[in-house]
């Protein structure tokens, strides 16, 4: 990790390109980087939901950073430390001058939550598209991924062509697609 932001901090004007990772608490956010990374512990994971309470810049290969947003929705953190970590989210989202892209991480075993729903309405009407990761692949069957996928878009309301990648920390399904993503959006 290079660089992190709390409340407090002034954002960093980096000259790479920014691909922020957000999503709510405990889907998968540092299992994804760390999966993308194929690294086991460069974004600490944890059982314990609202762990990330920052914003965490990862260099990756003097390229790019991934951008882990803090996690939205912890149901036991209190209103204040919510409203802390949502000034936050919002100011990188308005204030960055490089992302190039927003990664929405849902579950994919469930329909979004109204946290996600806001999160997504949000991020744009920031002017962005987000891309849709449907974390927890593994954890469902085969025969039920495309009525899930159907149900995140319905639930999200997304606009047509939205890309949805379902992804798997553990068998590492999606990944590719995702590396596909972010070499496209590099050149």
């Amino acid at each position: 990790m290079e660089k992190v932001c709390g409340v407090t901090s002034k954002l960093p004007e980096n000259q790479l390109v920014e691909f922020a990772f957000a999503g709510k608490s405990n889907v998968g956010k540092s299992s994804l980087i760390n999966g993308l990374m194929n690294r086991k512990a460069l974004a600490r994971t944890s059982s314990k939901p609202g762990k990330t309470q920052t914003i965490n810049y990862y260099n990756i290969n003097e390229q790019m950073y991934f951008v882990d947003l803090p996690g939205y929705g912890y149901a036991t953190a209190n209103e204040k430390v919510k409203a802390q970590w949502g000034k936050l989210i919002e100011d990188y989202l308005h204030q960055s001058k490089k992302i190039r892209a927003v990664f929405l991480l849902v579950d994919i075993r469930h329909a979004p939550s109204e946290n996600d729903c806001i999160m997504y309405d949000w991020i744009v009407a920031r002017g962005y598209k987000p891309i849709l990761i449907a974390t927890k692949l593994d954890k469902i069957k085969r025969s039920q991924i495309e009525k899930q996928k159907k149900l995140i878009c319905d639930t999200l309301h997304t606009e047509s062509g939205t890309l949805l990648i379902p992804y798997s920390s553990m068998t590492k399904q999606g990944r590719e697609e995702i590396y596909a993503l972010l070499d496209s959006m590099l050149e």
